[in-house]
């Protein structure tokens, strides 16, 4: 085999430049295995060179089926990388192992793809191949096999690859139409109205103290009597529970409502919004 046959075979292999390929050849005297370890062991270097640098636009890709579904983030430098069809092609198969591995991301990075490669080489090669630092970011699988999964992707990159995803759980024994339209018009409102939690009880501290701080400092110079400030500022601390608490949030497709109002509307006994998960790039 020519040398030229061999750096043609090398970029089939591995989805490096032809100059990577040139002279890993020449490096490695025409070994073609001794040039993909070559091109292996160049492409960690260039991947920990480009780790530095900030990932901030990416996509978020969802697999699944009724009885589980996931979502992964996956982040790269640029939005143009993001609509590469190698990065592309690289994510909607992570998204599949990562809904095999139920969003466990030590066991998703040694698993190995289609290539016999694990997804952490391949992300290296990838790096090394497209000059971006690419990052795997937040991941989430729900299971619920006895009652109704659905999700909502917006700004849609390609198939199941997006910009914002939402997946939803719902408690019941009801699969009807008219439940499953709920559960795709209530993704739709946590896409637009970002609930942080089912209930307000449930609304992590952490954020309720720093709300509470901000409404103190806005409160701090106002010159009201202490006892009208306190309730001004616990007024203000249940319209912030309420407004982001799913169950209390307004309905986005009939305001006047409250989401709590329209599941009590549908008259299903049994029907719990179980779980849900909202990720968006850049959040």
């Amino acid at each position: 085999m020519s040398d030229i046959e061999k750096v043609k075979k090398l970029r089939e292999a591995t989805g490096a430049g032809f100059k990577d390929c040139n002279l890993a050849i020449k490096e490695s005297s025409g070994d073609l295995d001794k040039a993909i370890e070559i091109l292996r062991v160049k492409g960690i270097s260039k991947a920990s060179k480009k780790m530095s640098r900030d990932a901030k636009e990416g996509v978020v890709v969802v697999s699944g089926d009724d009885n589980k579904t996931s979502v992964i983030e996956v982040n790269c430098e640029t939005d143009f990388v993001a609509k590469n069809d190698d990065f592309i092609s690289f994510v909607k198969e992570l998204s599949e192992l990562n809904n095999q591995h139920n969003s466990n991301q030590d066991e998703l990075k040694k698993a190995l793809m289609k290539n016999g490669q694990s997804v952490d080489d391949n992300l290296v090669a990838l790096i090394a191949k497209i000059g971006e630092k690419i990052t795997i970011g937040k991941s989430k699988t729900i299971k619920n096999s006895s009652g109704i999964n659905n999700h909502y992707l917006h700004t849609v990159v390609k198939d199941n690859v997006a910009k914002l995803a939402v997946l939803v759980a719902l408690d019941t024994s009801d699969k009807s139409d008219t439940v499953k339209s709920f559960s795709k018009q209530l993704s739709m409102h946590i896409a637009a109205s970002n609930p942080l939690a089912l209930e307000s009880n449930l609304i992590d501290q952490v954020v309720i103290d720093k709300e509470q701080e901000l409404v103190a400092e806005e409160l701090k110079n106002s010159g009201k009597p202490e006892e009208i400030a306190k309730k001004i500022s616990l007024g203000k601390m249940n319209k912030f529970k309420e407004e982001n608490a799913l169950l209390t949030q307004a309905w986005v497709m009939e305001p006047k409502k409250k989401v709590q109002d329209i599941v009590k509307e549908l008259s299903v006994a049994d029907l719990k919004i179980k779980e849900f998960f909202r990720i968006k790039i850049g959040e």
